[in-house]
């Protein structure tokens, strides 16, 4: 009598299992879309139009420009999003036991630190030496646009894998935000953001659920921090980890609802398909005109953030990922196999949204651009590597 072969995917819940492959399949559409202004970006910049595009970012609105607007505004909506999901992975989901949170954490230390570590290899010593944590960051959704080209081959493990690498990816890059990229602080801001979280505890402590009032507190927040001197998306962070997972639906039932899932279900095709391709159009636009290639091949920022990507990151994922594995403090989970651990480890040399965003806050604009071609490169070489690899990696079978 033959047994039937249990799949991890068969064990997990339906309501998570519709949940996770929204969110892919938001991830990965998002992902075109992304590409595609990033090649317009590309194109403007370079073109007879390049002038108009730059005044228009400049152009000020409330004393912002239009640039600041969308770097500082908009993306603290997009980061209010990832602190929901780092939530959503701690309260329930594959960061919620230090078992299964070992492996991605190890993994994602791994890729943060080795690129970190090239990138000074090349720029210690140097003005530009600030600029170590360009390469640290995965972007998701164009590495989960990859993997999902190959379909139904990839297992649902490989993908919780990626998802929960990225995340604790992105819980890092905030972290060196806050901590290294704050040149000033000012009290009074602090005291602004400290009262506006404040009163959002107490607004949750007493059961008030107008999603106005949290806006209203959310603004304040959002001004205070960015006041304050600390990046102004911090504030999307930590109001995203507050957001309660479960509360009961009302006083006179016994259902509940997740304002979490509810405000992710809402916002991610907003930041997916708006606040993310705005960010590249904004970010992406790099003027090749006159430019030496030959000069930003031998430049170390340049070799840096490409090397830390394509080289930093899979190496630091595996090393760290096998020595977690082989000392005991983590397991493989069942269904995945350690060539797809490579390939996802590839993939995640793809840096861009946060790539650019930490470039523009630890580089000047006149070096930047040798980080911004250095996202680009990296990010591009390491996709297709990653996806010539995967396509013999990953066994046809179905899930």
């Amino acid at each position: 009598m033959s047994k039937r072969k249990i799949r991890p995917y068969n064990l997990v819940p339906q309501s998570i299992r519709a949940s996770l492959q929204r969110f892919i399949a938001t991830e990965s559409a998002s992902g075109v879309v992304l590409a595609i202004c990033t090649v317009l970006a590309m194109a403007i910049a370079n073109s007879r139009f390049f002038a108009s595009y730059t005044e228009l970012l400049e152009f000020k609105v409330l004393g912002l420009t239009i640039h600041h607007w969308i770097n500082d505004g908009l993306m603290t909506i997009f980061f209010f999003v990832v602190g929901m999901e780092i939530k959503r992975e701690i309260v329930a989901g594959e960061l919620s036991t230090l078992r299964k949170a070992a492996l991605p954490i190890a993994a994602a230390l791994g890729g943060m630190i080795v690129p970190a570590v090239i990138y000074l290899f090349f720029n210690r010593g140097s003005d530009v030496a600030n600029g170590w944590a360009v390469p640290m960051a995965t972007d998701i959704a164009f590495a989960l646009g990859v993997l999902t080209l190959f379909g139904s081959r990839v297992p649902l493990a490989l993908k919780i894998f990626l998802l929960a690498l990225a995340i604790v990816d992105d819980l890092g890059a905030v972290v060196i935000i806050a901590f290294f990229y704050t040149e000033e602080i000012r009290i009074f801001g602090l005291a602004v953001l400290a009262t506006a979280v404040g009163m959002t505890f107490l607004a949750k402590h007493f059961g008030l659920r107008s999603y106005f009032i949290y806006l209203v507190l959310g603004v304040v927040a959002w001004a205070g921090t960015l006041y304050s001197g600390v990046h102004a998306t911090v504030a999307g962070v930590l109001l995203g980890l507050m957001t309660p997972y479960l509360i009961p639906a009302d006083s006179k039932s016994l259902n509940s609802y997740s304002p979490l899932d509810d405000l992710i279900h809402k916002l991610h095709p907003w930041v997916g398909f708006g606040i993310m391709p705005i960010f590249a159009l904004a970010n992406a636009g790099i003027s090749l005109h006159g430019a030496d290639f030959g000069k930003i091949a031998i430049d170390p920022i340049f070799s840096g953030v490409w090397m830390g990507l394509l080289f930093g990151k899979p190496i630091g994922i595996l090393l760290f990922s096998f020595f977690a594995t082989a000392l005991g403090l983590a397991t493989l989970p069942d269904g995945l196999l350690w060539r797809q651990v490579v390939g996802v480890s590839l993939l995640a040399g793809i840096g861009f949204t946060m790539a650019l965003f930490i470039s523009g806050l630890s580089l000047d604009p006149q070096h930047a651009v040798y980080a911004k071609t250095g996202i680009l490169a990296g990010s591009l070489i390491s996709g297709v590597i990653g996806f010539i690899w995967l396509n013999f990696a990953i066994r046809k079978h179905s899930i």
